[in-house]
């Protein structure tokens, strides 16, 4: 499934954020976001996750713009994405459970539409699929441990693992490795990979340039309200079209 942001505009009351926004992410791409902090990256995120609606422009999911169908519909759509933030916020319980909790929510949420969608919507396997997301990110062998035991960047796998868990066609991902070591980070770029090779499409949005330039086959540069360029990583860095963007990642334009 494609999941695109349609020249989108929207505000926090009189403070403008975007000014006609267009981004996509396709199957089996990483696309990332860079751009200074307080930019707005991370409202983009909120914006293509459905959490909140654009002032205006479209937000369209495989061709059908979610914001001019049926709430249901647009739940059904929101539930097929998958978002990690940059606080992990894991339960109190094991990690195999928090692994399980995304999964576990859409499972009853099938439960009560399976016959108004003529049995199209399947049930997972809770436990196999978490335990499988927790081997992604190296920590199956930790999958009864309390969850509180983890060290920070362990706890952000874990997130990692619940969101993968459900086999989501979107990953949205705000800063996921800003605080953490190069261990963990390695590993989190690791499976971010890994969901691509799985078609998975990959939203990151993140500060750190060589990240992208590891891991993202599309580079987006969001400065001031818009996105100034977009396009494959290796020519957005080597060769931009864009000077600002050329000023920005050589650290000449200060924000």
């Amino acid at each position: 499934m494609t999941l695109e942001a349609i020249d989108v505009h929207h505000s926090y009351g009189y403070e403008t954020v975007f000014e006609g926004v267009s981004l996509s992410v396709t199957p089996g791409e990483v696309v990332a976001i860079i751009g200074p902090s307080g930019v707005g990256k991370s409202t983009l995120l909120r914006l293509l996750a459905l959490f909140d609606a654009p002032d205006d422009g479209a937000i369209v999911y495989d061709d059908d713009p979610v914001w001019e169908v049926s709430d249901q519909r647009r739940l059904e759509y929101r539930r097929r994405i998958g978002m990690v933030f940059q606080d992990a916020s894991l339960f109190d319980a094991s990690v195999r459970r928090n692994a399980e909790y995304g999964l576990r929510v859409r499972q009853s949420w099938r439960e009560r539409l399976r016959h108004e969608l003529g049995g199209l919507v399947g049930k997972e396997n809770g436990t196999g699929a978490a335990v499988d997301a927790l081997e992604t990110v190296g920590l199956r062998e930790q999958a009864e441990q309390d969850a509180s035991s983890l060290s920070g960047g362990e706890a952000q796998r874990v997130a990692f693992a619940r969101a993968l868990a459900y086999d989501p066609d979107v990953l949205l991902l705000d800063e996921p490795t800003s605080d953490l070591d190069p261990r963990n980070t390695a590993v989190l770029e690791d499976a971010v990979l890994e969901a691509r090779d799985r078609d998975i499409g990959v939203v990151i949005a993140t500060h750190d340039m060589h990240q992208a330039e590891r891991i993202a086959d599309r580079v987006g540069v969001l400065l001031g309200d818009e996105i100034i360029e977009v396009g494959p990583t290796e020519r957005v860095f080597e060769d931009p079209v864009d000077d600002r963007t050329r000023k920005f990642i050589s650290g000449e334009l200060i924000y």
